[in-house]
């Protein structure tokens, strides 16, 4: 995920200092129930895609916004699959970063599945039984997308009286 322009203005005030972000992350399935994947630039790792919303810019918005940039891929957003607050990330810069990501199933319409900016060096479209190696956020997400449940989110104790 490329850095934001705005993130980048921060980080002249902040340092390396950690900052709390919003994230989302899009499933995307064609009519075949194929899920679209990139294999990242920065790492060589396949993964689903993702990034961060601009500033005034809804969830579902950046999700088809970073699945065309990405892929070249038009898509639909067809609900909420989580939400859900990861753990603090350290970049190699010595960035730190938390995100709170909302993951979104969606549906293809149109386009041909390709690197469409620098973020990927390859983009394709995997049967469920033949994916590439994924972390466990991407098949947790996934496996979210392919089930009929509610949206995940982790469980919030109430408070205690006084």
């Amino acid at each position: 995920m490329a850095t934001p322009d705005f993130i980048r203005a921060l980080r002249t005030s902040i340092g390396h200092q950690l900052l709390f972000l919003p994230g989302v992350t899009a499933v995307v399935f064609d009519d075949e129930g194929r899920v679209l994947l990139v294999r990242r630039a920065d790492d060589g790792r396949w993964t689903l895609v993702g990034g961060i919303p601009e500033p005034g810019e809804q969830p579902a918005e950046t999700a088809v916004r970073e699945v065309f940039e990405e892929t070249a891929i038009r898509c639909a957003v067809e609900r909420v699959l989580l939400v859900e607050t990861g753990d603090v990330v350290r970049y190699p810069n010595e960035d730190e970063c938390q995100f709170t990501d909302i993951s979104f199933h969606c549906r293809a319409l149109g386009g041909t599945a390709r690197p469409h900016d620098d973020e990927s060096v390859e983009v394709g479209w995997f049967p469920l039984d033949a994916l590439p190696p994924l972390s466990e956020h991407a098949l947790h997400r996934i496996e979210l997308a392919t089930a009929d449940r509610p949206t995940w989110f982790a469980p919030a104790e109430p408070p205690t009286a006084g």
